[in-house]
C-alpha cells in the first residue's frame, strides 16, 4: 500500500484546484503548505482513525478572526 494518498485541495483563498500528497502512515497532523497559484498559506489537518483506518483531511485558509 502506498503510504502517499493524493487528496484534490481547493485554496480558500484563490479557489485554485491542486493535488496535494497526503501522509497515510503516522499520526494526526497539523501543517501549512502555500497555494501554487497565489503563495497564500494553507492550513491542512489530517486526521487518522486508527479503530476504522479512515484519513480525514480539512483545509482552511487559517485567518478567521474570533471577536
Amino acid at each position: 500500500m502506498d503510504p502517499l494518498l493524493k487528496q484534490q485541495i481547493k485554496c480558500p483563498h484563490c479557489g485554485h484546484h491542486y493535488t496535494a500528497e497526503i501522509d497515510s502512515t503516522g499520526g494526526d497532523e497539523d501543517y501549512y503548505e502555500d497555494c501554487p497559484a497565489c503563495c497564500c498559506s494553507i492550513h491542512i489537518t489530517v486526521g487518522h482513525s486508527s479503530a476504522d483506518g479512515t484519513t480525514t483531511v480539512a483545509v482552511d485558509g487559517d485567518d478567521e478572526q474570533l471577536f
